[in-house]
């Protein structure tokens, strides 16, 4: 047979785990300098900006290929119900 466990261990020592290595996320995430944090920010901002300048317009994507751009359906009237309130004597 297996050996018994305590359940309230085994939870507290799972918890004890899960943030162990939370604190060693965010040691190595908010545990550095203002000149490393800045590089970082730095390289993430030029990185945002080229992949911004990379993306393509959908409005020249369509004059591009010489396609006109959809337009949207005329709107029509609302549907009025037939009741014998509105109903028109024949």
């Amino acid at each position: 047979m297996g050996d018994v466990v305590n359940l309230n261990k085994f939870r507290k020592t799972r918890t004890r785990k899960a943030e162990e290595e939370t604190a060693e996320v965010n040691r190595a995430r908010f545990g550095r300098r203002r000149h490393e944090k800045a590089a970082e920010r730095t390289a993430l901002d030029k990185a945002d900006a080229t992949l911004d300048g990379k993306k393509r317009d959908a409005a020249s994507e369509t004059r591009d290929a010489g396609v006109e751009p959809e337009k949207p359906a005329p709107k029509s009237p609302p549907q009025v119900p037939l009741t014998t309130l509105n109903r028109q004597p024949l």
